[in-house]
């Protein structure tokens, strides 16, 4: 892939002008996608407790709104690295903004017929527009810039999502969950309960009405710059051929790494506002508790800024396996002690998970070339551990009674990718195109 870029009489300053390594303008562009879907998605830790309230669910049944949110990744990935194959990056990126901003508009029927299933398909859809976006970002802001740093950089990119779910969930819980009504649904039925479902969506409604506007104004911006890059990438073959990238070792287990790792990180987000309202660890209530969320996401932020320069002075691969570790190590205290040391090792872990996507994508990624839009797609598709790790951890939470107990799940994610990072603390060797 290269970029557009004027004539120079400095050959080496015209190859990285070639490779993007002189494009500032797009790597913010593709900082704020970061930005944009990591807020959205992490809306979803301050909707389960609203609507897990509204319509009398038990923690497994909430915890369907990750299922149908990560859903996408599965069934969305593959299709979406083929649009980026014919459309290009930028193009694919205005087709993904879209798409969320139908499924941010799919609220309002959600709301008007107070029915949860509705709600679950507007938030599959909103994930699909996500996906595609993902699709785009994380190999574009790999290839728009030097190899050598590619870790760093793709680290850096994933502060910016940091930063919206830090944002995003405060302000979320200020607006959805302060809007819970004192009525208490389970003592209604019929029509009177329809109503007050309805009414009390309205929140909700509004909260995502305002992000369609936001994400119809970014796609236009984006439009206007749908020419910025001229991108070369491979055409061979079907795109369903990405998958005999999994035949790789180093691949395929990053592959299944990224499927852990998210899955670990959406449940353990997922059951923060009720896991820190239990009065064994600090007994908040529901909107408190929200505001707390932040202090997790808060953790990656802060620690992607820290590991974009940490990952430029140690092996990579080392720094996997030691936050993980210190995950691990965390997620022990917390399940095992009560009061305020329960509650903010937990939060904690936030810190662990900073660099955790961003490395293993670019560990797994490693020496893929004009694949990497495939290897994006292949990747993206093992996102779907955030649909199937948090309803586990909610059946566990159920069948034992305890959510503490439940993280013994998360807890063996992080196992395995200790053991990854073990793995791939080496270079890995260039892979001819399919």
């Amino acid at each position: 892939m290269h970029v557009d870029a004027t004539s120079s009489s400095d050959p080496a300053a015209a190859g990285d002008a070639a490779h993007g390594y002189d494009a500032p303008d797009l790597r913010v562009f593709v900082f704020a996608l970061f930005f944009i879907f990591g807020g959205i998605t992490s809306l979803n830790d301050v909707i389960i407790p609203k609507l897990k309230e509204l319509f009398t669910l038990n923690y497994a049944q909430a915890l369907l709104v990750q299922s149908a949110f990560f859903a996408a990744y599965a069934i969305v990935s593959i299709p979406a690295a083929a649009i980026v194959r014919r459309a290009g990056y930028m193009r694919s990126a205005v087709i993904g903004l879209l798409t969320m901003m139908v499924g941010c508009l799919l609220f309002i029927p959600a709301s008007s017929s107070a029915t949860f299933g509705v709600f679950l398909f507007a938030l599959f859809v909103l994930a699909s527009g996500i996906t595609i976006v993902q699709v785009v970002a994380n190999p574009l802001i790999s290839l728009l810039g030097k190899p050598k740093t590619a870790h760093s950089r793709l680290t850096f990119a994933q502060a910016f999502n940091s930063l919206g779910t830090t944002i995003f969930p405060y302000v979320g819980s200020v607006v959805i969950l302060g809007g819970l009504a004192t009525i208490d649904p389970a003592t209604l039925s019929g029509a009177a309960l329809d109503a007050y479902r309805a009414a009390e969506t309205k929140t909700v409604v509004h909260t995502y009405l305002g992000l369609a506007v936001a994400l119809a104004i970014v796609a236009a911006v984006v439009w206007t710059r749908r020419n910025r890059l001229q991108e070369e990438q491979s055409h061979q073959g079907s795109i369903l051929q990405a998958f005999n990238l999994l035949g790789r070792p180093r691949f395929g287990i990053g592959a299944l790494c990224i499927f852990l790792y998210v899955g670990a990180e959406v449940a353990i987000g997922s059951l923060i506002v009720n896991y820190l309202m239990q009065p064994s660890v600090m007994g908040l209530t529901d909107q408190a508790a929200g505001k707390h969320v932040p202090f997790y996401w808060g953790g990656a932020l802060v620690g992607r800024f820290i590991g974009a320069y940490l990952l430029t002075r140690v092996s990579p691969g080392k720094v996997l396996a030691g936050v993980a570790t210190g995950a691990i190590a965390l997620i022990l205290i917390s399940a095992n002690t009560s009061g305020l040391v329960s509650g903010w090792t937990l939060l904690a872990i936030g810190l662990m998970n900073s660099i955790m996507f961003p490395t293993i994508f670019a560990l797994a990624s490693e020496g893929l070339g004009k694949r990497a839009g495939e290897g994006s797609g292949v990747i993206a598709t093992a996102i779907v551990g955030g649909a199937i790790v948090p309803p586990l951890t909610g059946l566990l939470a159920d069948s034992s009674g305890s959510l503490h107990f439940a993280l013994i799940l998360p807890a063996a994610c992080y196992a395995v990718i200790l053991a990854y990072g073990l793995y791939a603390r080496r270079p890995a060797p260039e892979v001819v195109a399919a």
